[in-house]
């Protein structure tokens, strides 16, 4: 049956698709990224304290996929009420739920591989509320000026189950085509069926990420991908529908991979910048403040520029009192920069918020 946009897609082919997805093109392109992520998943393991980056990039990943739903928030509002999201206003709160979704899902994968259940609780946890398979029909995607239907997705909830299960097969029996293009042909897929009345994009995305996690070409969800989506937005959705509407595989998978290694070469930079500045506080704190160096110390700093008390606490590296004290000689000399929040003192580390939020990977250098 011939494909209209009006009509819910319910001849979807199941993938792989009948056109070849490995071309020569894409071959090229898939080692190019391929080099990319081997750079970045080099990259986070050379960090003294990786747990900075499960607490740092899934921020920015998370505002660029919310914007793309132009649910629209600032990585600066993220990070400042990471620790205290009931403060946060409604748009922080929707992309700080897409950061915890990101999270869990990456647990998740300890206990199953990736699944229609993953993209179920991946969701709910988006959405703030319990999502399931879609159930009724209606569900239809229009361009948002002229209110022109674009894509009607498949109905019926056995159809859309059905195809998830051909989905979930392709993802982990389709073993001799490689990983990242069988990621960009999935998540293709998984739009294309958009199994849920709402959030099917950013689960899609999140899905992304936890592939390459469950492929072992990244450690942890670091792939900041919608940073490039952002970017070529438009391109975004007219490949996808060229697929739907004309079968271009090719374009749509080169796509994908220039993204992958495009982003996946920005984190490398980024980490090395966060290497940098990390090797610099720690020299001049234990220069300046030997009292209270201790690389514990340093490492609570990085692991999100906005330190609060309870976190040095949390630690375990001293008691209240002694925590707040070190705190203050922090911004004393500079490294830290002290503000009040109602009855709370945020400490912000200036040049790691600068260094996450910039395009660039320079900082400002440290007083001596």
């Amino acid at each position: 049956m011939e494909w209209r946009a009006d009509r819910p897609h319910n001849a979807l082919p199941a993938l792989p698709p009948g056109a070849e997805l490995e071309t020569r093109a894409v071959l090229r392109a898939c080692i190019t990224a391929r080099a990319a992520l081997g750079e970045l998943k080099q990259a986070a393991g050379l960090l003294p304290n990786p747990t900075m980056l499960i607490n740092t990039l899934p921020i920015l990943e998370a505002q660029a996929s919310s914007e793309i739903e132009n649910v629209v928030t600032t990585a600066d509002a993220l990070f400042q009420y990471l620790s205290l999201e009931s403060a946060a206003d409604s748009a922080s709160k929707e992309a700080l739920r897409y950061r915890r979704a990101l999270l869990d899902g990456f647990q998740s994968l300890r206990s199953r591989p990736l699944s229609t259940g993953t993209a179920e609780a991946v969701c709910s946890t988006v959405m703030g509320r319990p999502i399931a398979v879609r159930r009724v029909p209606g569900t239809a995607l229009a361009n948002s000026t002229t209110g022109d239907v674009l894509y009607t997705p498949p109905e019926g909830e056995s159809r859309i189950r059905k195809m998830l299960a051909d989905w979930e097969r392709f993802l982990h029996e389709r073993e001799e085509i490689d990983p990242v293009i069988r990621m960009a042909a999935a998540h293709y897929q998984f739009e294309a069926i958009h199994p849920f009345t709402d959030g099917s994009g950013r689960t899609g995305r999140i899905l992304n990420s936890l592939m390459l996690v469950e492929q072992d070409l990244l450690p942890m969800p670091i792939l900041y991908l919608s940073k490039f989506i952002i970017a070529n937005k438009a391109e975004y959705y007219d490949r996808l529908l060229a697929v739907t509407a004309r079968q271009e595989w090719e374009p749509w998978l080169l796509y994908v991979l220039r993204g992958v290694a495009q982003t996946a070469r920005w984190t490398t930079e980024k980490i090395a910048a966060i290497r940098r500045l990390s090797e610099a506080t720690e020299a001049v704190v234990r220069r300046r403040l030997p009292k209270i160096y201790s690389r514990e110390l340093v490492d609570v700093l990085f692991e999100q520029p906005y330190c609060r008390i309870g976190n040095v606490v949390d630690a375990g590296i001293v008691g209240r009192q002694a925590a707040s004290r070190y705190l203050k000689e922090l911004a004393a000399i500079g490294v830290l920069r002290e503000r009040k929040e109602g009855r709370e003192k945020l400490f912000i580390h200036p040049r790691l918020l600068e260094l996450l939020t910039s395009e660039l990977h320079d900082f400002e250098p440290l007083g001596r």
